[in-house]
């Protein structure tokens, strides 16, 4: 079973994090939630946080994954918010179990396919030598080498823990993340709709969703809508919460 942080009462309102990331990048915004009426479940998914690993990676396993939570749970129709990676995995989730779903927020990704771009987060990530015993310090001192971005490293750096004294490593699961990396960009199949209301959210500083991806969009989602993030690249929820959270609410409350 997938391991989450579940916070508050009130409707379910499923986050699904981004590549190497974690439902703890949502602490913030999912107290936020709460405080407006929602049972927030962050999730970790499948070879991130603190969830196990496998080396099935794909976007049909991580669905599996999310219904099953579901069940589990005993949670009814849910709403969902999914940034990236987690919000192909939303659509995915939309696509194959619309009876499961109510409200669907996609953060900054459209259904098509995109080529593999995080190889140079990648190639700093494996050159860490933990066999060496590094402290953070060395750690960050490596990745810096690689990545100019200190936002960057500092969210890939959240990944670290103490795997035992003295010893640190990474919470996700590098080595499928090396071998599967092109299951990440996966189109969404042709012909497959969710009528359901669905929001995408993109930064105006990002080129994720671009005005020619709008009218796959609405082939898939007839019931969209779209709204544009200002100050914000690609990571929309973080550089610009205060109207990542607007939009969100004045949707998924409507």
């Amino acid at each position: 079973m997938l391991h989450s942080r579940i916070e508050g009462e009130g409707k379910p309102l499923i986050i699904i994090h981004g590549f190497m990331g974690m439902g703890d990048n949502w602490k913030t915004l999912g107290g936020q939630y709460v405080a407006n009426g929602f049972q927030v479940h962050a999730l970790d998914m499948r070879n991130h946080g603190k969830s196990f690993h496998s080396d099935e990676f794909t976007y049909d396993a991580m669905v599996q994954d999310v219904a099953d939570y579901v069940a589990e749970n005993s949670l009814q129709k849910v709403d969902l918010i999914g940034h990236s990676m987690g919000g192909k995995a939303g659509m995915f989730f939309a696509m194959q179990h619309p009876e499961l779903l109510n409200k669907l927020v996609v953060a900054d990704i459209a259904p098509k396919y995109y080529t593999p771009h995080h190889q140079t987060e990648l190639a700093a990530l494996n050159v860490v030598d933990f066999s060496q015993k590094p402290d953070r310090a060395a750690v960050e001192a490596t990745l810096s080498e690689y990545i100019e971005d200190a936002g960057t490293r500092q969210f890939l750096m959240k990944n670290l823990y103490w795997k035992e004294p003295g010893q640190l490593d990474f919470r996700f699961n590098l080595e499928v993340f090396n071998k599967e990396i092109d299951s990440i960009g996966q189109i969404l199949p042709e012909g497959t709709v969710f009528n359901g209301s669905t929001l995408f959210l993109r930064g105006d500083k990002s080129k994720y969703i671009k005005d020619e991806d709008l009218d796959l969009i609405s082939k898939h989602f007839p019931d969209y809508a779209i709204k544009t993030i200002s100050n914000s690249g690609h990571w929309v929820h973080a550089e610009n919460p205060k109207e990542f959270l607007e939009y969100t609410l004045d949707f998924l409350l409507e």
